[in-house]
């Protein structure tokens, strides 16, 4: 599959506008501030019906403006498709694929895929263990789509049981009834543990492999460390039972994949607390390219990543091998850049390149 074009409709800074992309790399240029995220931006919103960068959607409508419009064009196997979604602030979202309504974008067949590198995405390594969990799922839907349920069903289990102790602790509820949530619960743990751990040695090579491709001085390694070793759902279970006494006291439910890691480390050491930032940026980027490389030997369809000022903080050699990297995989990538120059043979024919300022889209024909 593959992203033809993108329409803005007061979408951030831009009042109106059209990006054509190439099959292969497109580079979008301008001056800080132009409008070059914005784009990435919209192109997300258009393609999942949500924003990549806020959480408060009005955001994304362009000031003085009542609502906001994106619609992607893509081409797979079957044909072209159309993806649009409007959002005006207090009212519905509207998601359409080919001019039906949906309630979710990313469950329509019709969507092309996304990676997405923003500078801030460094919390990924840098944050919370909770980040590189909701990632890790989100990277375990993107190859087996039909395993999202299994998180969404965890979810509401660890839900359930902890209303259920918040009633015990109320006097309210009996521990007797623990017994019929810990076993729903245990199932469902044990799924998304062993669909984690699967997930994660189908990168941990190409991560290891690309990391050195992208200069890490290092080897990375990419681990999940779960907090239970049960294997089976009466084992998970009986390690319930053995810490009631402690999720009693504490109101809720301490053990569990909702309490799991996502380890990154370079050489012997954690990225998260000795990596500088220009190792921590290159293991990220290492990562995502391996989790693109994983998607595409699966699902035979790789995402289209889109990098925001990848290149600002790598020095020539390293942007060379990204470039390297990116050209020689199979699927789109749109970077951003404040000089051509930063990308390595973008002025070379087969790129698309466009240039943006002051909200405005200027583009060469695509070669």
């Amino acid at each position: 599959m593959r992203v033809v074009s993108l329409a803005l409709r007061d979408f951030r800074s831009y009042h109106s506008a059209q990006i054509q992309f190439g099959e292969g790399l497109t580079v979008v240029s301008g001056p800080n501030g132009a409008g070059k995220t914005n784009a990435l931006e919209g192109l997300y919103f258009g393609c999942t019906g949500r924003s990549c960068r806020t959480a408060n959607e009005r955001e994304v409508v362009r000031f003085g403006a009542r609502a906001t419009r994106a619609v992607v064009h893509s081409i797979a196997e079957d044909g072209p498709h159309e993806l649009a979604v409007g959002f005006a602030p207090g009212q519905p979202k509207r998601m359409q694929v080919d001019g039906a309504t949906v309630e979710r974008l990313v469950d329509a067949p019709a969507r092309p895929l996304l990676s997405v590198f923003l500078p801030d995405r460094l919390e990924l390594v840098k944050g919370a263990p909770a980040l590189r969990r909701a990632h890790l799922d989100q990277f375990v839907t993107a190859l087996w789509p039909t395993r999202a349920e299994t998180r969404r069903a965890y979810g509401q289990a660890i839900a359930q049981r902890n209303a259920l102790i918040a009633r015990i602790r109320a006097g309210r509820g009996s521990r007797s009834s623990l017994g019929s949530w810990d076993v729903q619960l245990a199932s469902c743990a044990v799924e998304l543990m062993r669909d984690r751990a699967r997930a994660l040695e189908r990168v941990a090579e190409p991560a290891r492999r690309i990391g050195i491709a992208l200069g890490l001085d290092s080897e990375l390694t990419v681990s999940y460390r779960p907090r239970s070793h049960a294997a089976q759902p009466h084992e998970f279970a009986d390690e319930l039972a053995e810490r009631l006494e402690q999720d009693l006291e504490r109101g809720f439910t301490g053990h569990g994949p909702h309490r799991d890691e996502l380890a990154m480390l370079l050489g012997d050491r954690d990225l998260r607390s000795y990596g500088s930032q220009g190792q921590q940026r290159i293991s990220l980027l290492a990562l995502l390219l391996a989790e693109r490389e994983a998607i595409s030997a699966d699902r035979g369809a790789p995402p289209v990543m889109l990098l925001d000022d990848v290149m600002s903080e790598l020095d020539h050699l390293r942007r060379e091998a990204l470039i390297d990297l990116l050209r020689a995989a199979s699927g789109q990538s749109v970077i951003t850049t404040t000089d051509l120059e930063h990308v390595p043979g973008a002025l070379e024919d087969g790129i698309a390149r466009v240039a943006v300022a002051d909200g405005a889209v200027f583009q060469e024909a695509i070669v």
